[in-house]
């Protein structure tokens, strides 16, 4: 009898090794396309950015090439229309102070007399202001494993930005698993179970009510037993208590440094770009409640204050790393500064 188990047990080996090797075969030539259409994503991603910043360049682009185009010389008065739109935009008062300040700088020592001339410069000075603060726009998840943990108060599209980036990852070829970790708010377990099936991903979560940090060290564990790439943990953003949530979010900390310390660390930070000012309080509360490492803004396409990403880069020092340009699975990009400010120049 033994003799039998241990010849199946053997056929059973050779089948496994085989479907793992049809595997392999099939996650290489995924990742030969993945290659083969890099340039192709490429456009794709710039025309979605444009498409995206259409209501901010309406709102701040051709109202710049309005007075530019309505002045004859550079005078203070064209200063100030400038510092009206820009703030209007929501790149904020401290920012566009500071791009004002030094396009009059650049005017005087270039010796500029062409009004039309400035949006060069203004091109130039916001890439320069938001380059500045020498934060990476790439996720850092190589290599792997990984840990991204999304903070963000309810309603900003934390669950859509998880369900989004998971699929993004997969089709990069990475194992991603899901830890549903805000298990205060009612539904949201459901929902991002629903996004789970919609990218294709593994989730791990517990019942309404439970210990956001045991799910989040049963999540690590499922990592590492299932070989994953990038564990994406949700977590609950409760801002009306902002000493709940800091012990909350350091306990979930603990946990992941102590179960996972190999693991590469995000912290992003989901910020809704409708909100504009808004948004930006959220960021400087949330930053001192833990080290954000970069921003998922959600609704660009929806808003004519795109100049928020401006202010949050300058300002605040925190990089933009991913945008939200529509309601796709695939909407979600990676962030590129040059690409922005293109896409709103163009």
């Amino acid at each position: 009898m033994f003799k039998n188990l241990f010849k199946r047990n053997k056929k059973d080996d050779k089948n496994n090794e085989v479907k793992l090797e049809k595997q392999d075969e099939l996650d290489e030539e995924l990742k030969d396309d993945i290659k083969v259409d890099e340039s192709k994503h490429k456009t794709g991603f710039f025309e979605k950015l444009k498409q995206g910043l259409d209501k901010t360049r309406k709102e701040m682009t051709d109202k710049i090439d309005g007075i530019l185009n309505s002045y004859s010389k550079i005078d203070d008065e064209l200063f100030e229309g400038l510092e009206e739109i820009l703030v209007t935009a929501d790149v904020g008062i401290k920012t566009t102070m500071e791009i004002i300040d030094k396009l009059k700088e650049r005017v005087r020592e270039e010796n500029i007399k062409d009004p039309e001339e400035i949006k060069y410069l203004l091109k130039d000075e916001i890439k320069r202001i938001m380059t500045q603060s020498g934060g990476e726009n790439e996720l850092k998840i190589d290599p792997s494993p990984a840990v991204i943990l999304v903070v963000g108060v309810n309603g900003v599209g934390k669950t859509t930005t998880i369900g989004k980036l998971a699929y993004n990852l997969k089709m990069q070829g990475r194992k991603i698993i899901i830890a549903a970790g805000d298990t205060f708010r009612a539904a949201a377990i459901e929902q991002l179970e629903e996004w789970g099936k919609k990218a294709g991903v593994d989730i791990v979560a517990h019942s309404e009510g439970a210990d956001p940090a045991a799910v989040i060290f049963d999540g690590i564990q499922a990592s590492k037993a299932r070989k994953g790439d990038v564990l994406i943990c949700d977590t609950a953003g409760r801002l009306h208590n902002k000493k709940n949530l800091m012990n909350e979010l350091n306990k979930i900390f603990r946990v992941v440094e102590r179960e996972y310390p190999e693991a590469q660390k995000e912290v992003l930070l989901v910020l809704d770009a409708t909100t504009g000012q808004n948004a930006i309080s959220q960021a400087k509360v949330f930053n001192e409640v833990c080290d954000i490492t970069g921003i998922a803004l959600t609704k660009l396409d929806g808003t004519a204050k795109g100049g928020v990403v401006i202010a949050l880069q300058s300002e605040l020092n925190l990089p933009v790393k991913l945008v939200g340009v529509g309601e796709n699975i695939e909407d979600l990009q990676p962030f590129n500064v040059d690409d922005f400010v293109e896409a709103i120049f163009g």
